[in-house]
């Protein structure tokens, strides 16, 4: 034990000599070897950015510039006031005391590489395009209110104002128009919440308030039509109002007329000959007051639906003839086996027009049913202006 502490006594003392020799020699002449100096601690400068990340405008798809390695980034450059200092200084190499120790900076981070560019944003998806406001381009003034017209570049309402529809979907098509709206508010806000966005609603002309049901049916992207009223069978048992295209009235009264009935919503993309269950069979049997009517929408770009089943399309407008009328009578089991029918003349024709003169409860309810498990059914829902067709006696462009 005693020569255990002897040595320990020795050791220190050894250590207490070693560091007073040290402390008078002093540090050495060329100060710090560099290669031995700890890194300065400095606050990071914030990432640097590609001069072609930043300029790239957004959505143009600037690849990502790859971050480069850590090991072969750039030492950021001394201050201008400093003296330049290689990076590496060897410990052999003198160093006047004077001469300041070179500090090497920590090597900056690698510049974030510009985020990737989004995508193309898919279309939105159709049932949830809204349909625009009346344009005062597709206006022009009459003593009634705002008629629709074509536009200074050839715009049409039917085009303005149609739905959207993926007319590349090689499925059978079927479109539907719900006929009397606005008569009943109550009834046709119902009707505009439930049924298919891509329902035709059939606005009477004699409806009070239709602006309200008309910004809400737009809201759901739902094609708007005016309803004309046009002299049925049975007249005057049968009573179109005293707005209705008559047989017996002079064109000009009955031009003017029509004037009014177009005038009464605005945003429509057509019109049709029915109001409620009268389908204007004896106005529509005279070849010429019909075709005057046809004329006048195709000139404001406006389509026209026939609407008897059976007819011939329309030979002077753009528009169609419907195939059948769902809600004759309007039961829920005949609703539900006219819908069925309707289904099975657009597998059979490709594409398939119906429609439901009188907008109904029981309507609202067989249609949103029925048009729920179409698609699974193999079948697409189309709005109106996507089944068309070209006036018989419109010639074709070359």
């Amino acid at each position: 034990m005693r020569a255990l502490g002897v040595f320990w006594l020795a050791v220190l003392a050894a250590g207490a000599a070693g560091a007073f020799l040290l402390h008078r020699a002093g540090p050495p002449e060329g100060g710090i070897p560099a290669s031995l100096a700890r890194p300065a601690v400095v606050d990071p400068a914030p990432p640097a950015v590609s001069s072609a990340a930043s300029t790239a405008p957004a959505g143009e798809g600037v690849p990502p510039v790859p971050a480069p390695a850590a090991a072969e980034a750039p030492v950021a450059a001394p201050p201008a006031s400093a003296p330049s200092v290689p990076a590496e200084v060897s410990a052999s190499e003198p160093r006047s005391p004077a001469e300041p120790v070179p500090v090497v900076e920590a090597p900056p981070s690698a510049p974030e590489p510009p985020p990737l560019a989004s995508p193309a944003a898919r279309g939105e998806a159709a049932a949830d395009r809204p349909i625009p406001p009346p344009d005062p381009g597709l206006q022009e003034a009459s003593r009634h209110g705002p008629l629709p017209r074509v536009g200074p570049e050839g715009r049409t309402p039917i085009r303005a104002y149609g739905r959207a529809f993926d007319r590349a979907d090689p499925r059978p098509r079927v479109a539907l128009v719900v006929g009397n709206l606005g008569l009943s508010a109550a009834l046709s806000e119902e009707a505009i919440r439930r049924l298919p966005p891509e329902t035709g609603l059939a606005f009477s002309p004699y409806a009070a308030r239709p602006a309200p049901l008309l910004e809400r049916a737009r809201a759901r992207g739902m094609e708007a039509l005016s309803a004309i009223p046009m002299e049925p069978a049975n007249y005057p048992v049968n009573d179109p109002g005293d707005r209705a295209l008559l047989t017996g009235l002079p064109p000009a009264e009955n031009a003017d007329r029509l004037a009014w009935v177009l005038s009464r919503i605005g945003g429509q993309v057509g019109a049709i000959g029915a109001l409620g269950p009268m389908r204007g069979e004896r106005f529509a049997a005279l070849p010429e007051s019909l075709g005057g009517v046809q004329d006048v929408l195709r000139e404001r770009g406006l389509l026209y639906l026939d609407p008897r089943p059976g007819a011939a399309n329309p030979a002077r407008a753009w528009g169609r003839a419907v195939d059948i009328v769902v809600d004759e009578p309007a039961t829920r089991g005949e609703i539900d086996r006219r819908l069925g029918e309707l289904e099975r003349i657009a597998r059979e024709r490709g594409s398939a027009l119906g429609l439901a003169a009188d907008v109904s409860p029981v309507l609202v309810d067989r249609v949103a049913a029925w048009a729920a498990g179409l698609a699974d059914r193999g079948v697409a829902m189309a709005p109106v202006t996507a089944l068309i067709r070209r006036p018989e006696d419109m010639p074709r462009t070359p």
